[in-house]
């Protein structure tokens, strides 16, 4: 194990926040069902671990970037529940003003810069970060994720081979849930095995269980410390499992009953519970309580939501970059 002590409140503190992401989920996909979420809709539920995992070795001012399956690297990152689901109402009080949506979460507050709708159009913005930091001297890392599909983009490999030239303090995680939209690794990749393509640029590349919360805790760990100590960027392999389809539009037909009951089995939220009462460090009571908070969390989110006003017309122009000597729109 390493520096950072793994205590029975840390137990509860994964439960408690993966129990958040997973709640929001599932709210969130009832209400795009209702119609009051609009636009594309990707859920987390299955994955919570990876991010838990992380979060837990992490400090504040660490910067995290994503894709666009990141409700729960939002609030993970701690951007309020309320501001997360405002967003994804599109309302005003949105962390994004309404104006990204569910795939363009951001907050430079939190140091939280996205939400990347692109594939794989993160991950040299990721690289980017960690060398700011660099040139600034600080001791900061950016976590950089990114799903399976990401790895067969161009910008992939010119970024990790950048960041291992520089030495810059980023952590690559690969959250490979086996299927990149509808189609499975094994047929998109002679290199199934996704960590090993790290060993073409000499970078630290390991796997890890993505379903095990403290499997994750102890390889982030490692990876942070490398960083943060001026050695350079790791890659990391977190082998998960999505439940549900890669979008709210994915019926997931090209999975059989079988392979999702098989990851069910492994449930990363329930797996965290089990292990909090084998250790006896929750009773049942102390455990509905924190059922209840992460209950009342949500519904306060969705109320905020839907009574949160839309944003005024006059902020489509607001936030966009245009050079007044150069106008776009050339009236004839």
């Amino acid at each position: 194990m390493g520096k950072i002590k793994v205590t029975p409140e840390t137990w509860l503190h994964w439960y408690e926040s993966m129990l958040l992401m997973r709640r929001f989920e599932e709210r969130s996909g009832m209400l795009y069902s209702q119609q009051k979420i609009r636009g594309f809709c990707h859920l987390y539920i299955g994955q919570e671990a990876v991010v838990a995992g992380a979060m837990s070795v992490l400090r504040p001012e660490d910067a995290m970037i994503t894709a666009y399956r990141d409700h729960a690297h939002a609030i993970a990152k701690g951007i309020p529940s309320r501001e997360v689901m405002a967003e994804l109402f599109a309302k005003a009080t949105g962390c994004s003003k309404g104006k990204g949506g569910s795939m363009h979460m951001f907050s430079a507050k939190h140091r939280f810069f996205g939400g990347h709708g692109i594939v794989g159009g993160q991950i040299p913005l990721g690289a980017g970060i960690a060398f700011a930091e660099k040139y600034r001297g600080s001791d900061l890392v950016c976590v950089c994720y990114m799903g399976d599909g990401a790895v067969r983009q161009g910008a992939f490999h010119e970024a990790l081979n950048m960041a291992m030239y520089w030495k810059l303090p980023v952590i690559f995680v690969c959250e490979n849930n086996n299927y990149a939209m509808g189609t499975s690794v094994a047929r998109t990749s002679n290199v199934t095995e996704i960590y090993k393509m790290g060993a073409a640029f000499d970078m630290p590349s390991m796997p890890v269980d993505g379903m095990d919360v403290l499997a994750v805790h102890i390889v982030m760990e490692e990876a942070v410390e490398r960083a943060r100590s001026g050695g350079g960027p790791t890659f990391i392999e977190a082998r998960t499992y999505r439940y549900k389809g890669h979008s709210m539009s994915d019926p997931a037909k090209y999975r059989t009953k079988e392979e999702v009951e098989h990851y069910k089995d492994r449930d990363p939220v329930d797996h965290v519970l089990h292990y909090i009462y084998t250790e006896k460090y929750a009773t049942e009571n102390e455990i509905a309580l924190i059922n209840d908070r992460v209950k009342d969390i949500v519904d306060d989110a969705v109320k905020f939501a839907e009574e949160s006003p839309y944003s005024d017309p006059s902020e489509l122009y607001k936030d966009v970059y245009m050079q007044n000597d150069y106008p776009y729109i050339i009236d004839n």
